[in-house]
């Protein structure tokens, strides 16, 4: 069972988002909460697997929120709002995926299946939003992270690619591979530096200067 918080500052969506995923035979909703504080203490009381995270809360935003929830849960941001203010800083904090508050019924399902399977839900327009936050900033020359020493070279070239927002299925055809090796090349890399999720390895590639935008 797929355990889930809901953390929303509006009863109406915890309910109805609660009804939609409690009637799903591999989703149990373990708690809600109605400000990031609260989301804080039932992430941690809780052990939820996933937890769907508001913006804009009262008490505590999503984003502080995700912060201090840390590794553990997955945390799905949702936002009725344009995400270019929240992207960047919403990866950083450790969000493994975003999804709109209008999205329908069957997508939020999916949403959560997907994050809790480990992936990152991070779809090509929030990616190429990202790699706009990196254009827009002076390229310095960087020394390269020891981290990324450990990586071979095949890997490093996988990494490249899911920086530029190309799909699993798309990386094997340019590497000429199948595509559950990518999978398991992401895998490894995940591991070998650290990273939470396939989002947070997007922003490792841009801040470490593996790859630039352009």
């Amino acid at each position: 069972m797929i355990k889930v918080l809901i953390a929303d500052d509006q009863a109406m969506v915890r309910q109805g988002f609660g009804a939609l995923l409690g009637s799903q035979p591999d989703i149990v909703v373990v708690g809600d909460a109605a400000d990031g504080a609260a989301a804080v203490s039932q992430a941690r009381d809780l052990a939820p697997d996933v937890v769907l995270m508001d913006i804009r809360m009262p008490v505590m935003d999503g984003l502080e929120a995700t912060r201090r929830i840390g590794a553990g849960p997955k945390v799905l941001i949702l936002t009725t709002f344009d995400l270019d203010d929240y992207v960047y800083e919403a990866l950083r904090a450790g969000a493994s995926g975003f999804l709109l508050k209008d999205a329908p019924a069957a997508d939020l399902i999916n949403a959560v299946r997907v994050v809790a399977a480990g992936e990152a839900l991070l779809a090509p327009s929030v990616t190429r939003r990202l790699i706009a936050e990196f254009a827009t900033r002076p390229q310095q020359n960087r020394p390269r992270p020891a981290a990324l020493n450990a990586l071979t070279p095949r890997e490093t070239d996988v990494l490249r690619l899911i920086a530029r927002g190309r799909s699993n299925q798309e990386i094997a055809d340019d590497l000429v591979v199948a595509e559950q090796t990518v999978k398991s090349h992401i895998g490894r890399i995940l591991a070998k530096l650290n990273l939470r999720d396939r989002a947070q390895a997007v922003v490792f590639a841009y801040e470490t200067g593996l790859v630039v935008p352009g």
